[in-house]
C-alpha cells in the first residue's frame, strides 16, 4: 500500500486521463469530418441492441458544447482518481464506466443516452463520499475540492431538463457512492507518534526522563546523554546546558564632551 510520502505525480497520473479525454475528442472529430453519426451507438434502455452504449456512449458527444463541458471535469477528477488512488483507478473507473452503463440502460427513458457525463458524476461521487469516510485531512480537502468545483453538478441528477440524461447523471452518482463503501482501502497511512503506538512504554522515553514525578525538569545524567547520542537519537531528545553570558556597555550618551 502506498503512503502519503510515496505518492507523487508520475506521468501517468495526467497521461491516462488525457489519453482518455483526447479519445473523446478523436471521436467526435470523426464525426464532424466525415459526416457519421455515432448517437446510435449510445444507451438504449432496456433494448438489446442498446446495451452495446454501455461501452460506447461515453466516447459519443452531440455537440461540441457537450464535449466540452464534459472534457474538463472528466480529465480534472480522473486525475485525482489516479493520483490518490492509484491502487484502485482502473478498478474504480473501468467499473464505474460499466456499472454506470448498466444503471442507466435499467432506469432509463427510452431514448438514446450519450456521453461521458455518467462517468463524472460517478467520478465526482466517489473521490467526495471516499474523501469524507476516509477521516484523512488530505483526501477530505480533496472531497471539499470537488464540492467547490463541482457541487453545482447534483442539480442535474434530477429530471429538470428533458434533454439531459438526468438517469446516466443519477446512476453514475449512485455507483460511486456505493464504490465509497466497496472500497475500504485508505491509500494514504494515517501517521502514528510513538506515544500513540501499542508497544509504547512512558518509562523509555528519552524526553519524559528529563522531568520528576511531579513534573519538575531534571538534568540527566553524563551517561544517560552519553548513550542517547550513540543511539543516534533526535537532538531535541538531549539536554544540554547553556551558557549564557552578559556583555554591558556604557551609554555613550551620558559621557560628556570636554574641549
Amino acid at each position: 500500500m502506498e503512503n502519503a510520502n510515496q505518492l507523487k505525480f508520475t506521468p501517468e497520473v495526467f497521461g491516462y486521463p488525457l489519453l482518455f479525454v483526447m479519445s473523446i475528442w478523436i471521436v467526435f472529430w470523426f464525426e464532424s469530418r466525415f459526416g457519421v453519426n455515432f448517437n446510435k451507438f449510445g444507451v438504449y434502455p432496456r433494448n438489446i441492441e442498446g446495451l452495446r452504449g454501455i461501452i460506447f456512449s461515453p466516447f459519443i458527444h452531440g455537440s461540441l458544447k457537450h464535449l466540452f463541458n464534459n472534457s474538463i471535469p472528466l480529465f480534472v477528477l480522473s486525475s485525482a482518481l489516479f493520483y490518490f488512488y492509484r491502487n484502485i483507478r482502473w478498478k474504480v473507473l473501468i467499473f464505474g464506466l460499466l456499472l454506470t452503463g448498466i444503471a442507466t440502460w435499467v432506469i432509463g427513458r427510452e431514448s438514446l443516452h450519450i456521453g461521458a457525463s455518467g462517468v463524472v458524476y460517478m467520478l465526482a461521487a466517489f473521490l467526495f463520499f471516499k474523501g469524507i469516510f476516509s477521516k484523512q485531512f488530505q483526501l477530505t480537502a480533496l472531497a471539499l475540492a470537488v464540492v467547490f468545483l463541482y457541487g453545482g453538478l447534483l442539480w442535474y441528477v434530477f429530471p429538470v431538463n428533458p434533454e439531459i440524461s438526468w438517469e446516466g447523471h443519477l446512476s453514475g452518482f449512485l455507483v460511486g457512492l456505493v464504490f465509497s463503501f466497496i472500497f475500504k482501502t485508505n491509500p494514504i497511512q494515517n501517521k502514528k507518534y510513538e506515544w500513540e503506538k501499542e508497544d509504547y512504554n512512558p518509562d523509555d522515553d528519552p524526553f519524559l526522563k528529563q522531568f520528576d514525578e511531579n513534573g519538575n525538569f531534571i538534568e540527566l545524567p553524563k551517561e544517560v546523554i552519553e548513550e542517547t547520542i550513540e543511539n543516534e537519537k533526535p537532538v531535541e531528545q538531549i539536554t544540554k546546558r547553556v551558557k549564557i553570558v552578559y556583555t554591558f556597555k556604557k551609554n555613550s550618551d551620558s559621557i560628556s564632551d570636554e574641549n
